[in-house]
């Protein structure tokens, strides 16, 4: 038997509701997944979704988001969600930056909203 994919999930603090409510309408899809996440994404993801086994790493300033992006690197990420807030101003914007360069550099499916994440998921129910 195959391991599990593993999906990746963060979301800036102006994002982490929508991130709840996208875990949450698509609980059935991301059991299939191994997921990984930021401290307080994967915090919010556990509270809106139980059931889900979620894996919570650093928070993003604090190095979170360079532990997925290590992840990224060694093959153990599939896919990245990360719901991006282009409105607010990021102290860490360097590490976010990194973050989507390894997903491209590496080639796994990258979503930075909703409605791409919406595709990215509907995809992999088929």
């Amino acid at each position: 038997m195959s391991a599990k994919p593993c999906i990746a999930l963060i979301a800036h603090d102006q994002k982490k509701d929508d991130m709840a409510d996208f875990a949450r309408h698509h609980q059935v899809a991301l059991s299939r997944f191994r997921i990984v996440a930021t401290g307080t994404t994967g915090g919010r993801v556990q509270d809106a979704c139980p059931g889900l086994d979620v894996t919570r790493l650093k928070s993003g300033p604090l190095g979170g988001d360079q532990q997925i992006g290590a992840m990224i690197a060694t093959g153990e990420v599939d896919m990245l969600v990360f719901f991006i807030d282009p409105l607010s101003a990021l102290p860490h914007d360097v590490d976010v930056k990194a973050l989507t360069r390894l997903a491209t550099v590496y080639d796994i499916p990258m979503a930075l909203n909703r409605a791409t994440a919406e595709k990215l998921i509907d995809f992999q129910k088929d």
